[in-house]
């Protein structure tokens, strides 16, 4: 074997992320208002850039009599039509137990259970936390996995008020979203056990009674204090005891056990509880039927490109160094006329998509949501898996059933052993539920002995997440239920 030095040639194909390409990746996820931000900072820094009246024509052709020196960013119209499918049709006051306690004692009271902090410290404070809204999306992500209770859990963030409560009357969201009854309370009872404790009520007392029953202090007497508010703020101590069969020693303690929670459980995000989205696309039902889908040219700077500007600049400019940063702002400008144009097209191409393949959400409701992954909708538009996510984060769209962001219409399947279809995991919760329930009392099936059955039925599941699904359905563990099953 001899050692020696040649040369070779060989050819390679390498994808090069240009400066551009970079740039229009990051157009494409941002939001509405990061966009608008990213726009201002060009036009400061770019003379040939100047924004133009987004004022509803932005999606009309520019007028032949209109001077030639610009170029539109949103040229052509981004409206689409879907009408071969079918179509559907068609703050809450604060509490009024809020007054039972009266007077400033209770307020008092529970103020003082927070640490007096300087200005400087408090903004800190706020800075580092999350939203009320992304705190409760993270922990929906996790404890919610049933494709059709996660629309309604979002759904119900957004008629959340600054205090955390929900309205009393949830009927016409229920009906909006095609849910029953059962499972829209279904949905309420497993948020209200979401941090912070106390979120998602519907009264004051509701909100008491949460905070609570996460103490395992919602004892029967304590039910019955919590049922007279009215009667604590009139410090009817005589009757309050009588009522709840406690001596003046435990009332006492009780009161003090109530005053020492918290009333407005989301005031600790006050900084962001009351933050609007604004949809990126809206869509309606068609007379004739079929959908309407149309972006919201408010979330779509308009960028002109001046290009009369353009031409008188250029040839007063002397210098190489001035013709090139003129060439290069002049090419800046045209790159980001298109880059917008190109972010609002796939937008409304990926979110018409969506709208497609979930169109029975739309027509009947949560109970038809579809499974759904981002290599479906990537086939469908030809687009690649990482252009969708990257479109769907941050982008919302208003429904006749509400406002989502698109990424929550993509819906995981369980895969099934035996190679047949996939199996929704609302199927696979539903068999959980049946084989606890059919469970003989001298065999209670742990969670690994659920799983292995249900992989017997054709179903792939893990013993995490058959935990996970029988948490989410308030179902106890082996244990807890071998135990109540002696009793």
């Amino acid at each position: 074997m001899s050692i020696s030095q040649r040369l070779d040639l060989r050819q390679t194909q390498t994808l090069v992320m240009t400066p551009q390409l970079q740039q229009a990746i990051k157009l494409l996820q941002m939001s509405g208002q990061e966009l608008s931000d990213y726009v201002d900072s060009e036009i400061e820094q770019n003379p040939l850039l100047e924004r133009g009246n987004n004022d509803g024509e932005a999606f009309e052709q520019e007028d032949s009599a209109a001077p030639a020196e610009k170029t539109d960013s949103a040229a052509e119209a981004l409206n689409g039509d879907l009408e071969a499918l079918p179509q559907t049709g068609g703050d809450s006051d604060w509490p009024e137990d809020d007054k039972a306690f009266g007077g400033d004692h209770f307020h008092e009271s529970h103020n003082n259970s927070f640490h007096d902090h300087d200005d400087f410290e408090a903004i800190n404070a706020v800075a580092e936390k999350p939203s009320l809204r992304e705190h409760l999306m993270e922990q929906i992500q996790v404890d919610i996995t049933q494709p059709g209770e996660r629309m309604i859990a979002v759904a119900l963030i957004e008629m959340l008020d600054d205090a955390g409560y929900l309205p009393i009357d949830l009927e016409l969201m229920r009906t909006q979203l095609g849910a029953t009854g059962d499972q829209f309370e279904a949905v309420i009872g497993k948020l209200q056990h979401f941090d912070p404790p106390g979120i998602f009520a519907r009264s004051l007392k509701e909100c008491l009674s949460i905070q609570l029953r996460e103490r395992n202090r919602l004892d029967p007497a304590m039910q019955i204090l919590l049922n007279h508010l009215d009667l604590v703020a009139r410090r009817e101590k005589q009757a309050l005891m009588r009522l709840c069969l406690v001596d003046a020693e435990d009332l006492a303690d009780m009161i003090d056990e109530i005053r020492n929670l918290n009333p407005k459980p989301a005031m600790i995000f006050v900084s962001d509880v009351a933050a609007p989205i604004v949809p990126d696309v809206f869509i309606r039902p068609q007379a004739g039927g079929g959908w309407h889908i149309e972006l919201n040219t408010d979330t779509l700077p308009r960028v002109l490109a001046n290009e009369r500007y353009y031409t008188r600049i250029q040839g007063s400019a002397h210098s190489k160094s001035d013709k090139e940063y003129i060439s290069n702002r002049w090419q800046q400008a045209n790159w980001l006329v298109k880059a917008l144009q190109q972010r609002a097209t796939t937008i409304l191409k990926v979110a018409s998509e969506i709208v497609r393949q979930q169109d029975q959400f739309f027509v009947h409701g949560v109970q038809h949501l579809r499974p759904l992954i981002l290599r479906d909708i990537a086939q469908a538009v030809e687009m690649h898996e990482s252009t969708i996510s990257r479109v769907t984060q941050n982008k919302y769209i208003a429904t006749p059933r509400g406002m989502f962001e698109l990424k929550y219409f993509f819906t995981t399947a369980l895969t099934r052993t035996d190679g047949g279809e996939t199996v929704s995991s609302e199927a696979a919760r539903e068999r959980i539920r049946q084989l606890i329930e059919s469970e003989d009392q001298k065999a209670i099936l742990s969670d690994d002995r659920l799983a292995d059955m249900l992989k017997t039925e054709g179903i792939d599941i893990a013993r995490r997440t058959v935990a996970k699904y029988r948490e989410a359905m308030g179902i106890p563990t082996s244990a807890l239920r071998r135990r109540h099953k002696r009793i």
